[in-house]
């Protein structure tokens, strides 16, 4: 009797406590609604407000709807976002906004890829034609967050903080040694020498095609780095490339040194400047607005037209299935494309991508949608940090492509990786398997065993007829050869320059140019934007994702600094079917 009665002692405290967790997470998510609410509230702009241009936060393709960020859930996020879509708008409104006296620009880390900067730079270069001033101010400058800056009128710096001026790095991380100790063998199918987002798990050393397209497109970005703090400090490039290379710039007097900064100030000087520049007086308070709520207050621009430029965002991994805003879904997404291109009110399409790629197939599907758009209407492709692989795939098609000059593209090339687990789990741990088939290869993809002989030709076979596809699907959309795109195929990564250059891209161009370009194309005087596909709704992804959010919570929490090398691990190990994707994830310093 009292075993039954601690038994039921412990059921009701269980349903008690469940029921004040499933209460308190109800308030939460009510309180984080009213607090969406609230945040969406147009913030009035005064006369003679300083934009405060806080980029020290995750800059997206375009800014998510409104989560629960700020609240104590486990796993729900918490820092700022916004698209980068948004702050060009807003720089376009702010440029000839009455109420918008000048830009205080502060950036230490910017969240986001060398391609998304340089768009947020030129746009910041055009605000300047308004005549109208930006101050810079930062305690530490790394090199992106300089590349920003260099743009302002005036750059300070903290007397006792730090410029960051090196030069660019990128390093790769192998995994073969530890894949060995633990007994894993990576057994790789491929096509294209440049191909190396399998030679982690094969090598432990870059191979000499990999260090070649590497050193290449380093290269590029850095150039496309100097030139441009070049040309808006005044400093010749050769001098920029002695200053990084001899690490000149140690100390905050080296940056004024070597005009690199304007002054070494503290944020209150900074401020009184600023109210000097907004005639705010001494003892008056300076009326500020950030830039999130200053993007959150602009109206889509010819709202009233009936013709519409469609901008279908495609962003992240293409995989299968829906996918979410941070990935490339293929039903999703070609979904959009399929709605927009039914829409008889849709002259044009703009598809935005930035992806390193993912599953060949997904991007086939992606790739077959463009393709029946483009037949009824104009379809321009706007590429943003990383275009490459499975990402060019779905782009290749596009009656034009526009690139940046730091953007990273091609990758044109797909393997397969099947682990072999035999030797951990038979050597080391002592499991063996055994069973009956009825066909020589109906086990053909166990993970247990190495593949045979005959195993091997099936997967390369179906290998060289992705990549057959694949260099047959940008033939026909960059009207060239099959043979010539093999030539710079192989999984070779081109910079938006060179890709250019080689035909792979039409033009040099930020993603409005692209949009404008479209309208053109279109014969349109007038147009707004609608955007695809419609983001997700932020309580649904909570719940949705409630269990994965709290388990990358604790996985960074484990491993620290050290998280992306288990996500990179992790990516190679589940995924499913050939791949298009990216030869490595790139990580320049």
């Amino acid at each position: 009797m009292r075993e039954f009665f601690k038994y039921v002692f412990a059921t009701v405290v269980g349903i008690i406590l469940s029921t004040v967790l499933i209460f308190i997470v109800f308030i939460l998510l009510i309180v984080g609604i009213f607090a969406s609410i609230d945040e969406d509230k147009p913030v009035d702009v005064a006369s003679n407000t300083v934009l405060y241009l806080n980029l020290d936060q995750n800059i997206k393709e375009r800014t998510p709807n409104k989560t629960f960020d700020n609240l104590p859930i486990v796993g729900s996020g918490g820092s700022k976002s916004i698209g980068f879509n948004d702050i060009i708008r807003a720089l376009k409104r702010a440029k000839t906004d009455d109420n918008i006296e000048c830009i205080y620009l502060n950036v230490s880390s910017p969240g986001a890829g060398k391609a998304t900067l340089k768009e947020i730079r030129d746009a910041l270069i055009d605000f300047k034609t308004s005549k109208k001033k930006i101050i810079a101010y930062s305690e530490v400058y790394t090199q992106d967050a300089y590349y920003l800056a260099s743009v302002a009128d005036k750059v300070y710096l903290n007397p006792q903080g730090a410029l960051e001026f090196k030069g660019f790095s990128s390093q790769l991380t192998f995994f073969k040694g530890a894949m060995e100790k633990i007994g894993v063998e990576a057994q790789i199918i491929r096509v294209g020498n440049y191909k190396s987002a399998v030679e982690p798990f094969i090598n432990d050393k870059m191979s000499d095609y990999n260090r070649k397209q590497v050193a290449a497109y380093l290269g590029g970005l850095y150039n496309t780095f100097l030139e441009g703090i070049s040309k808006s400090r005044n400093i010749p490039k050769d001098s920029l490339y002695v200053y990084a290379n001899a690490y000149r710039i140690q100390q905050p007097a080296d940056a004024v040194k070597y005009k690199m900064v304007d002054g070494l100030k503290y944020k209150d000087e900074v401020i009184d400047e600023l109210k000097s520049l907004s005639e705010t007086g001494k003892k008056e308070t300076l009326s500020t607005v950030t830039i999130n709520d200053y993007a959150n207050n602009q109206k889509a621009e010819n709202s009233d037209s009936k013709n519409k430029i469609a901008v279908i965002y495609a962003n992240g991994d293409i995989t299968g299935g829906e996918g979410n805003d941070e990935s490339i879904g293929s039903e999703r997404i070609s979904r959009a494309i399929r709605k927009a291109r039914m829409d008889d009110k849709v002259k044009a399409i703009v598809l935005r991508v930035n992806s390193g790629g993912g599953s060949a197939l997904a991007s086939d599907v992606i790739w077959r949608e463009i393709v029946l758009s483009k037949k009824i209407k104009p379809v321009v492709a706007s590429f943003g940090d990383v275009a490459a692989s499975g990402g060019y795939y779905i782009g290749c098609a596009a009656d034009s492509i526009f690139v940046q000059p730091n953007t990273i593209t091609g990758s044109i090339g797909v393997f397969g990786i099947i682990p072999n687990f035999q030797n951990l789990l038979t050597n080391k741990l002592g499991i063996t398997f055994d069973g009956v088939k009825t066909g020589q290869y109906a086990d053909i993809m166990s993970v247990n065993r190495p593949l045979t002989p005959g195993e091997r030709l099936i997967i390369q076979t179906d290998v060289n007829h992705v990549y057959d596809s694949f260099i047959t699907r940008v033939a026909d959309g960059r009207k060239r050869s099959k043979a010539y795109i093999d030539s710079i195929g192989g999984g070779h990564v081109w910079i938006g320059t060179d890709a250019v250059k080689i035909g792979l891209a039409d033009r040099i161009g930020s993603f409005n140019e692209a949009i404008v370009a479209a309208g053109k194309k279109a014969k349109l005087k007038d147009y707004r934007i609608v955007e695809y596909p419609t983001k997700i709704d932020p309580i649904k992804s909570l719940l949705d994702d409630a269990t994965d959010n709290v388990r990358v919570y604790y996985a960074k929490q484990e491993f620290g600094e050290n998280f992306t090398l288990y996500q990179q691990l992790k990516k190679a190990m589940v995924n499913a079917g050939v791949q298009a994707r990216m030869p490595f994830e790139i990580n320049v310093q």
